[in-house]
């Protein structure tokens, strides 16, 4: 079988999407709060530095400096220890979203071996429906005709549009023919 997925139309439904991006980011902003804190810290240590340039005021510019090696120390420090400290449960959600995918695939494939299936039986069943009348129809076609020749006054009643027991060869003969029944 190959590697690619199933195509199926279950593919635009919302109950098979993945997790958006916002709620990945999300996620990660409750399991790791600290390294969004630690970039902050450096941001806004940035921002003082800068003003503190443009304002002539080196002393306050060294701290600022000072402040955002020390902010950048601690966001490295946060990365390190929460991914030390994360590493098994990334593991174990990793093996859970594969699961998960698995499953997902599995459903979906499901699903369209499901609508295949109710495709095929309605197939089957037209085709059966469909022979049935071809039988019914050859059937009635090889039978005499039991039942009495209609008056001409019956044949005069009857609608053009009313199907006749006999085939006719085109329009141009019916009409010849209601006229030959008229005259």
């Amino acid at each position: 079988m190959s590697s690619q997925p199933v195509p199926s139309s279950f593919d635009g439904d919302s109950e098979f999407e993945e997790e958006t991006s916002l709620q990945k980011f999300r996620r990660r902003l409750k399991e790791e709060p600290l390294i969004p804190i630690g970039c902050a810290a450096t941001c806004y240590a940035l921002y003082r530095a800068y003003r503190s340039m443009k304002a002539g005021d080196s002393v306050e510019m060294n701290r600022m400096f000072r402040a955002r090696i020390y902010a950048q120390g601690f966001t490295l420090l946060a990365v390190v220890a929460g991914g030390m400290y994360y590493k098994t449960e990334r593991k174990q959600r990793k093996e859970f979203e594969q699961a998960l995918e698995e499953r997902k695939s599995q459903e979906k494939r499901d699903a369209w071996l499901r609508e295949l299936e109710i495709r095929d039986r309605e197939d089957r069943d037209w085709r059966e429906r469909h022979a049935a009348i071809e039988a019914a129809a050859k059937e009635a076609g090889k039978k005499p005709s039991a039942a009495p020749a209609p008056s001409p006054e019956q044949d005069a009643a009857r609608s053009s549009l009313e199907p006749s027991d006999r085939k006719s060869i085109g329009v141009l003969s019916a009409v010849m023919e209601l006229m030959s029944r008229r005259g």
